[in-house]
């Protein structure tokens, strides 16, 4: 359900129109068959899956109402979006918010004034997201100037899909790993149905196209090929790049690109948009991992489809962030005021299930959301022992510049990293080991890209820069489902003193948060000072990480 009012805004002396676009979801269950292999009961809005995508013009405000007809909370997170000054619609439950309890609604508020580009909305409780309730967010361009460089825009979604509902796999993946590899595997699905039975895409002679891909993904990795035609990468993670031309995209769970394809100026052939759905750090099962699916391109019915040799992963010139540049004027993030280090590390329990750190200890939920403690406790606000340490908070002073170091040091398992409340400016990569033949990238050029979500490789770390402008509290997470539940994931506490003074959370959040048993007020376990009685101690990861040094 969607509604658009206009709103008169007066900035500078000038008057301008923005529209108030008003989408409703009516989010509940849904026993259905998406990929044609099993029926089980997903979750939707508005009786219906996929979500039809949303539409907004940079400068929209975005009203985003949930009415949660579930057994369970509900929250939404508008993965990309900054929520500046609005850390509280920023959606990751027991971070920001408690939820929005069953029976009830909430509206989110998501102002597009400061960014345009692809982004996409998803739950961020549980296992909701990969469950079904998810779509793509498009915030089309104020800068008319911008459609200069392309005629058509094509949307195109990519997901996967479990066999049975994913709050029920990851309990028994706590049991029994990846016991029946025919269920634990996810099937595709390219804008909302069947990856097997994707719907062309019509291409007419000479136009050019937008092609706006969209990582969906809880879990593994997308490669996204045209063979015959070269893509033009201008936007990743809704920031701007200078044109590179490419051949293909390598996506991590949560990515998302725009590229201009230039059609044929024949109508001899179609062609086939490749789509591979993989991972790394699982074993090749034939039919299940990688699993490969294509897209027709349709240039006349009749035409036969080109074929074209195979060739390998390494001659395909893939899109690379660290080559790239930002369009803007976002010049290198420099001196660097803080410097953060975080290696990655695992735990494996008694029956083979890994638990992930960044540090540490294995992030797990409180009682009292971070954000609410960061309110409620004053100058204490400012000391990590008003944090409980399963919450991995990291306090960053306001307007700092800070240098994050990840360092995964595993040489098999590969993770997907998604930054809340920021895109990070990308510096650097290289080998954790040092006796490895992986070559070091490092940007070189005046404007680093910038981005919200990056793959962590295994044996490699990578060093981002912020800038603390943004006072929130930021979840920080990898964005495969099963390993942030699994505890790899840290929080931002950005700038709690200005927070006290700019920040007032909407009361509908304080209600429901009593409604669902929480404190609002106080330390993470609702009490004075650093005084953490009644919450379970965190979950201590030991391994090799601590022992390799720091390159830096």
């Amino acid at each position: 359900m969607l509604a658009c009012t206009l709103l008169i805004l007066f900035a500078g002396g000038l008057q301008a129109l923005a529209v108030r676009v008003q989408v409703t979801w009516d989010i509940g269950y849904l026993n259905i068959s998406r990929d044609g292999l099993s029926t089980w009961r997903a979750i939707g809005a508005n009786g219906q899956l996929p979500i039809p995508p949303i539409y907004v013009t940079q400068g929209d405000v975005l009203e985003l109402t949930a009415i949660n007809h579930l057994d369970m909370p509900v929250t939404l997170h508008a993965h990309g979006l900054f929520q500046r000054n609005s850390t509280y619609y920023d959606g990751p439950a027991l971070i920001t918010e408690c939820g929005i309890p069953s029976g009830s609604q909430f509206t989110y508020i998501i102002e597009t004034r400061d960014q345009s580009g692809t982004y996409w909305v998803h739950s961020h409780y549980r296992m909701e997201g990969i469950d079904g309730l998810r779509t793509a967010l498009v915030i089309l361009d104020q800068d008319t100037s911008l459609l200069d460089e392309y005629d058509e825009d094509v949307l195109l979604t990519l997901e996967d899909w479990g066999q049975e509902p994913n709050n029920d796999l990851m309990e028994r993946l706590q049991v029994t790993p990846f016991a029946n590899l025919s269920t634990d595997h996810p099937t595709v699905l390219i804008n909302g149905i069947n990856a097997n039975f994707s719907q062309p895409i019509r291409f007419l002679l000479g136009r050019r196209y937008r092609l706006r891909v969209v990582s969906m993904s809880f879990t593994y990795w997308f490669k996204v090929r045209l063979p015959g035609h070269t893509m033009q990468v201008i936007e990743a993670d809704g920031i701007y790049s200078q044109p590179s031309t490419v051949d293909g995209l390598d996506m991590c769970p949560g990515q998302r690109y725009s590229v201009i394809i230039t059609a044929k100026e024949s109508l001899e052939f179609n062609y086939a948009l490749n789509v591979t759905f993989y991972s790394d750090y699982i074993p090749q099962i034939s039919g299940l991992t990688p699993r490969y699916h294509h897209v027709p391109i349709v240039y006349r019915k009749d035409a036969p489809t080109k074929t074209f040799p195979l060739i390998e992963d390494h001659e395909v010139k893939w899109a690379d962030e660290y080559a790239m540049e930002s369009r803007d004027k976002h010049m290198l993030l420099e001196p660097v005021d803080q410097h953060i280090v975080l290696n990655i590390k695992t735990l494996i329990n008694k029956v083979g299930i890994p638990n992930y750190a960044f540090g540490d200890y294995a992030y797990n939920n409180v009682p009292v959301p971070p954000l609410f403690t960061a309110l409620t406790t004053g100058d204490m606000a400012l000391s990590p022992s008003v944090y409980a340490p399963q919450l991995n908070a990291i306090i960053l002073k306001h307007n700092h510049i800070v240098e994050l170091e990840l360092r995964n040091p595993d040489t098999v398992m590969v993770h997907s990293y998604h930054c809340h409340g920021h895109a990070f400016q990308i510096v650097e990569s290289g080998p954790v080991h040092k006796n490895s033949s992986i070559p070091v990238k490092r940007f070189r050029g005046r404007q680093p890209m910038r981005r919200d979500t990056i793959t962590l490789a295994a044996n490699r770390y990578v060093r981002l820069r912020i800038k603390a402008d943004n006072p929130g509290v930021w979840f920080q997470h990898c964005h495969q489902e099963q390993h942030s539940y699994s505890g790899l994931a840290f929080t931002f506490i950005e700038a709690p003193d200005v927070m006290q003074r700019t920040l007032r959370i909407p009361q509908e959040m304080i209600e429901f948060c009593r409604i669902l048993g929480h404190p609002t007020r106080g330390n993470s376990a609702g009490r004075a000072g650093s005084d953490m009685t009644g919450i379970k101690p965190p979950l201590a990861i030991t391994g090799t990480a601590n022992s390799i040094p720091d390159t830096r």
